[in-house]
């Protein structure tokens, strides 16, 4: 049980924690490149408002000095002379006038024409092609000259960055799970201990519980031979065995909640322990007069508890007789799908807002009614327990006026 919710409780911090550095270290790499990207624009339009490439005039520094501070940097007069930057000029007609390639390395006066060819079919006044950002500005009437930044310089800065804050991230995700791993155990042992103190509890009563209530069945049995039957004896036996099933239901969802309910798994074929099941509440439906039928698909088998899988099917056969008006249907059909499909269909009285409610532990939805037919509202939360034992699921829903239990149970 401790481990159990140790690891629950990890998994959770572990969540919280993913997610919290996911957002910090995102948000910081993010505004990174906000910011470089930004640096590069405005350094690209005080290079593309110079008419060359020499000693810029104060003018054209004046609309960002004013814009520095501790997550804004203008450009200066040192950013301008480093700057990896090229032009290339055309007229009017398309026709090449001459290109600047001074303050780059390694490319040719092709590239750089075909570079700034493609600035221009793009239709852009700015943009990017590659590494590089460029600007199209038009000095004079007759001529236009796209300006180029080299920007590899600034990608690889903020790859660097983002590498290092990712593998900053993971380590500091690892210490945190060695930290919560070592503190988990101590922050939920009280809940731990609390939570196993009851299990104990329903556990010991249950079996504490089991000799008396034989004892009381058996006085009343041998009773009703000597004496006999009466509505006295009668009630004995019904609460008698109302007590049995609910230890029985009690006992299950303990072992579930310990995790240690499935110990003796084996092949079993449902299609017979259904049948067989099912043979044994035709008598008692016959009783109120129910319209049964069933549709049992052959050879269909399961990995699981025999036990249990007939402690199940019981659940939802005796759910069904009991609470189907006197006179309705019951319908029960097994076939084979991508997993083992069970459904039981009974008429229903009156219905709840959600069905689903109806695998909550002691929900009854009508308490004299539950009374009067000998219901825990533990049995359905038992049987829940058992089918997600088994790695299967079961559900409630409506269809007119009946109810559907739908079983799925993975084939074997």
């Amino acid at each position: 049980m401790i481990r159990t919710l140790q690891k629950r409780f990890t998994v959770t911090a572990m969540i919280a924690v993913t997610v919290l550095l996911v957002l910090l270290l995102g948000g910081i790499n993010l505004f990174n490149a906000l910011s470089v990207v930004r640096d590069g624009e405005e350094l690209l339009s005080v290079l593309a408002a110079q008419k060359d490439f020499g000693p810029a005039p104060r003018d054209a520094f004046l609309p960002w000095d004013e814009g520095n501070g501790l997550f804004r940097r203008s450009p200066d007069a040192g950013d301008r002379m480093s700057a990896l930057t090229f032009s290339v000029r055309f007229d009017a007609e398309g026709a090449l006038l001459g290109s600047d390639l001074s303050r780059v390395a390694d490319l040719s006066e092709e590239e750089a024409v075909s570079l700034a060819r493609q600035a221009l079919d793009s239709g852009k006044a700015c943009g990017r092609i590659g590494s590089f950002r460029y600007q199209v500005v038009r000095p004079a009437p007759e001529t236009r000259t796209v300006v180029f930044l080299d920007m590899s310089r600034q990608t690889h800065e903020l790859l660097r960055v983002a590498a290092l804050s990712g593998l900053g991230g993971i380590a500091a995700w690892l210490a945190m799970l060695l930290l919560v791993r070592a503190l988990s155990r101590r922050a939920i042992r009280p809940i731990a201990e609390n939570m196993e103190r009851q299990r104990r509890f329903i556990t010991d009563a249950g079996h504490e519980l089991k000799t008396p209530l034989a004892i009381i069945r058996a006085n009343a049995e041998a009773l009703e031979l000597t004496g006999g039957e009466s509505k006295y004896s009668r009630n004995i036996l019904s609460q008698t065995v109302r007590l049995s099933d609910l230890m029985q239901n009690l006992l299950t969802l303990a072992r579930y909640d310990e995790g240690a309910a499935l110990q003796d798994r084996q092949s079993v074929s449902l299609s017979a322990l259904t049948q067989e099941v099912w043979d044994s509440f035709l008598a008692p439906a016959e009783l109120k007069r129910l319209n049964c039928t069933a549709v049992i698909a052959p050879e269909l088998s399961v990995s699981g508890s025999p036990v249990q899988l007939r402690q199940l099917l019981s659940i939802l056969l005796d759910n069904a007789v009991k609470y189907c008006p006197e006179g309705g249907s019951l319908a029960l059909s097994l076939r084979r799908e991508d997993k083992a499909v069970l459904r039981v269909q009974n008429s229903v009285a009156e219905k709840v807002a959600d069905p689903e409610r109806f695998f909550d532990r002691f929900f009854r939805a009508d308490e004299a009614r539950s009374r009067e037919t000998g219901g825990n509202g533990i049995g359905l939360s038992a049987a829940q327990a058992i089918a997600q034992g088994h790695k299967g699921s079961i559900h409630a829903a409506y269809e007119g006026d009946a109810i559907i239990f739908t079983l799925k149970l993975p084939l074997d």
